[in-house]
């Protein structure tokens, strides 16, 4: 991937919900919440301080992670939509 973020931006691949319930209910796309967990696939060189320092990301590529429902933009590129969060929009990392 030719896509590098800027400072603390991550750059996420979002993993869709899954279309069928537990019980076997196909769920419609119109019903569908927008996916709030995702692979982080490229990461930024970190936050810039007040004193000019960078503070390091805590996540890194390949990690699953919970970002925000309605934080970051999306991007499109070749086909496959990609999230761009900072990383302070980011929750959790799933372990």
């Amino acid at each position: 991937m030719n896509l590098k973020p800027l400072y603390d931006r991550v750059v996420v691949k979002p993993i869709e919900a899954d279309e069928v319930t537990a019980g076997g209910i196909v769920i419609p796309d119109n019903a569908k919440e927008k996916p709030t967990k995702g692979e982080v696939v490229a990461i930024g060189e970190g936050k810039a301080l007040d004193n000019g320092q960078l503070r390091a990301p805590k996540v890194k590529v390949g990690d699953k992670v919970i970002y925000g429902q309605y934080s970051g933009s999306a991007y499109k590129l070749e086909g496959v939509e990609y999230k761009i969060v900072r990383e302070d929009d980011i929750l959790a990392v799933l372990a």
